[in-house]
């Protein structure tokens, strides 16, 4: 190998690694993506990822060429629809249908590519999905229009940050502690019926890493040691953040407004849960930019996910139910990506995020510190830790069942 098409090689390979990173993707399937990539192009390589750094080690094939690059990376935020992008153009290439020219260029254009949402969109989703978990809870009315108004303040702080880095560094608590303080005032003010912790919770849904906590066991399950392990603890400590931020909050909002007396408001009808589930998957299209033409399949997985789990509940025990469901979406996105010669991630995230225990993480939070259930929830500890093992089990013996086409 002459040692011009050494140095095309690796730049493209580092790249690509970037790329995927910033957009999200787990350490296993990146690893597993780069080594197929590296193959192809005739050279071998080996992969260190973790959610704030990443390593490459590629050589040719007698050792002539050796290169290692080091980076320090910020943690990857979730774009559904560049990674798709992304895994199209290294399809093609794998194919042979474009040079290693064509595709370094074509990366270029889809890292610059813009949100392909605009802000009213991007505000609406956050308003949306906010309401849309309040449903889930089982929550009436009020808390459901209340949640979704805060949800959208707490846009407005995501908007803030994205133009100050100061604001970046606080965002989570000073969101959590915004959304507390509006309830109280709420609560105050203009409707005692409202549930405080409920639609606090529901207001900053987007920020509770429950997906997080779940990709974190996923890594530590495939022997992803380093990566798996920062990423859980990440995440915890993004969780105690935003208790704090809304500990904080309330207790302001008391001490300002006062204490109104809570009066129960009348719960929704159970089968609304389907259609908060419609309106969660609508709203996770525009936040983790999923491209249109896998919307449907998007939307499916959520529902797949649901009633999977709920249709098993009346015969498993507690907890039980999210392996049939993380089993269900597991089989599916392998199926999708067979169908759409797309990335199993597209789907599989809808699926997780509507099984994952992010919540009863934070509901769990509040009962220790203050010893306080703002819904009713029973073993939650022992419950949500089952859960989570559920979820990596039902995707584990998914992948055995309908293996996967891609390492995506």
């Amino acid at each position: 190998m002459h040692k011009a098409d050494f140095i095309q090689i690796r730049r493209f390979i580092v790249k690509l690694g970037k790329m995927l990173h910033k957009y999200g993707t787990p350490a296993f399937r990146q690893e597993a993506h780069l080594t197929e990539v590296a193959t192809y192009l005739g050279v071998h390589a080996s992969f260190i990822s973790t959610p704030t750094s990443l390593t490459f080690v590629i050589w040719s094939d007698k050792h002539e060429d050796e290169y290692t690059h080091a980076a320090r990376v910020q943690p990857g935020e979730l774009d559904l629809g560049s990674l798709s992008r992304t895994d199209e153009l290294v399809t093609q290439l794998l194919e042979g249908k474009l040079t290693l020219t064509e595709a370094d260029k074509l990366l270029d254009e889809i890292d610059a590519l813009p949100n392909p949402y605009n802000l009213l969109a991007t505000g609406g989703a956050f308003c949306l999905s906010s309401g849309a978990f309040a449903m889930l809870l089982g929550s009436g009315w009020h808390d459901v229009l209340w949640s979704s108004l805060i949800g959208l303040v707490v846009y407005c702080w995501v908007l803030w940050a994205s133009k100050s880095r100061r604001v970046t560094h606080m965002l989570e608590p000073m969101v959590a502690m915004t959304a507390g303080l509006l309830a109280c005032a709420i609560s105050s003010y203009l409707d005692a019926s409202i549930n405080i912790r409920l639609v606090v919770l529901s207001s900053i849904i987007v920020f509770i890493p429950g997906l997080a906590l779940a990709l974190g066991l996923a890594e530590l399950s495939s022997r992803h040691l380093v990566s798996g392990t920062a990423r859980v603890m990440d995440a915890i400590m993004l969780l105690f953040k935003l208790y704090f931020g809304a500990f904080l909050g309330i207790a302001f909002g008391f001490g300002m407004f006062g204490q109104a007396e809570f009066v129960p408001a009348e719960p929704l009808p159970r089968w609304m849960a389907w259609l908060a589930i419609l309106l969660l998957c609508t709203s996770l299209i525009v936040i983790f930019r999923i491209r249109l033409k896998h919307a449907p399949w998007a939307l499916l997985s959520g529902f797949i996910a649901y009633g999977a789990s709920i249709f098993s509940a009346p015969y498993l025990e507690h907890g039980l139910a999210t392996f049939v469901g993380a089993f269900a979406v597991g089989v599916y996105s392998n199926l999708f990506t067979r169908l759409a010669n797309a990335p199993a991630s597209i789907v599989v995230m809808q699926g997780l995020i509507v099984l994952v225990p992010g919540s009863k993480t934070y509901i769990g939070l509040n009962s220790f510190v203050s010893g306080q259930d703002f819904v009713h929830a029973e073993h939650v500890g022992q419950e949500t830790f089952l859960i989570f093992m559920s979820l990596v089990a039902g995707l584990i013996f998914a992948n055995v069942v309908m293996p996967t086409k891609k390492a995506l």
